[in-house]
């Protein structure tokens, strides 16, 4: 692990760098969150893994962590023009309020993926925070395999309308 690979942040080199993102749940390619706040602002998107980390069942959507394993997703990389936007957006939906803030629930990381045939990219990565990365260690559950639309239940047939009772923004 390099300096700029720690769990605090980004290293000096990423902190303000327009990275692509590395998603691993609701935000992946016709996923409700993409579908929702990425459709339109994407320049590419790709499939992508992030070794050095493990998968967690969550409410609804999973957590990822630091940890000995490899969790499966895509790369996706705004329109220039989207980029501000989508940052904030993203920021927002993970509940990620800046760097060490204790009120974060996802850390926006910068890793290193590796992308099909080898290659490798630097991108965000969401990674559960502090307090929430600790319980998922001690007491959550792993997606078997990394891979959250393989390992989590089916779908429903028919999607529940976002301002239905119940259905907050992320859940």
């Amino acid at each position: 692990m390099t300096a700029a690979d720690t769990p605090h942040g980004p290293g000096p080199d990423d902190a303000g760098a327009r990275l692509p993102f590395f998603v691993y749940g609701t935000l992946r390619p016709g996923e409700r969150y993409h579908l929702r706040l990425l459709t339109g602002r994407t320049a590419s998107e790709a499939p992508a893994r992030l070794p050095g980390a493990v998968l967690y069942e969550g409410p609804g959507y999973p957590y990822a962590t630091e940890g000995d394993g490899v969790v499966t997703g895509a790369l996706i990389a705004p329109l220039p023009e989207a980029y501000g936007q989508v940052l904030r957006v993203l920021d927002r939906l993970e509940e990620c309020y800046g760097p060490g803030n204790p009120r974060n629930l996802y850390d926006r990381v910068a890793r290193t993926v590796e992308l099909p045939g080898g290659g490798t990219a630097r991108a965000w990565v969401y990674l559960a925070a502090g307090p929430l990365a600790r319980e998922l260690r001690e007491y959550g559950t792993p997606l078997p395999g990394g891979d959250w639309l393989s390992a989590r239940p089916s779908a429903p047939a028919r999607p529940r309308s976002p301002s239905a009772p119940g259905n907050a923004d992320r859940a």
